[in-house]
């Protein structure tokens, strides 16, 4: 009778044990699958995107950011300096901002492509992201989108830069600049320069969001991404 009373308490122990440890310490919640990492990752850079085209697409987006702010090209970087000495600044300073507006103005136009890009991931592209660089899920977004993204983004572009005034202001710059005598004509592709600049940064923006996610628990409002990139 004694030895039946002690079995029933020990199991009753056991499962009060049980019943104490944490879930982030049982066998089920351990385990990472294959395809819990793929919708993770998928989620994550889901979001990445969002949040990224959402910072740029903002008034300033681009324009307030040192790291991606799309400057005079640097083939024009003698035209700046020139016009800055002769009292011309504000004709360059309207330049620039503009083409910022017209990059911000566009942004929202990546987060189709990306977003197809990323219904196409594979298991395998997920778990080479997943042991890949910070990065590794913008640098697959870039190989993935790279050649769409610039001949989406050049159309877009030229409608943001003539909206927003920039084709007018780049115009004012150039000519003003090629008028002086005895310099070295110059007049840079508009389209092409703020399209790759306006890339460049999208790709900066989404990797920042990335890392966040990688690297601060707190960017991780979903148990999958708390799964996932907490091991």
């Amino acid at each position: 009778m004694l030895t039946f009373s002690c079995a029933i308490s020990n199991a009753q122990f056991l499962n009060k044990i049980k019943k104490n440890i944490p879930t982030s310490l049982t066998p089920s919640s351990t385990v990472l699958t294959e395809e819990e990492v793929g919708k993770g990752l998928k989620e994550a850079l889901n979001k990445g995107v969002e949040k990224g085209v959402a910072q740029l697409s903002k008034p300033d987006g681009y324009f307030k950011d040192a790291e991606i702010k799309i400057p005079m090209p640097e083939k024009a970087k003698n035209v700046e300096e020139k016009l800055r000495k002769m009292g011309q600044g504000k004709k360059v300073d309207e330049a620039i901002l503009s083409m910022n507006r017209a990059a911000e103005d566009a942004a929202n136009a990546a987060k189709p492509l990306f977003v197809a890009a990323i219904k196409e991931m594979t298991i395998t592209d997920a778990m080479n992201i997943l042991k890949g660089e910070k990065n590794a899920a913008t640098q697959y977004l870039q190989k993935s989108t790279g050649n769409a993204l610039t001949e989406k983004f050049k159309p877009i572009i030229k409608i943001s830069l003539d909206k927003v005034g920039a084709t007018k202001h780049w115009e004012t710059v150039f000519s003003t600049y090629n008028k002086i005598p005895f310099v070295e004509k110059v007049n840079p592709n508009l389209e092409e320069y703020v399209t790759e600049k306006a890339i460049q940064g999208l790709f900066i923006q989404v990797a920042k969001e990335e890392l966040q996610i990688r690297e601060n628990p707190a960017a991780r409002v979903t148990d999958l991404l708390k799964k996932v990139f907490g091991k």
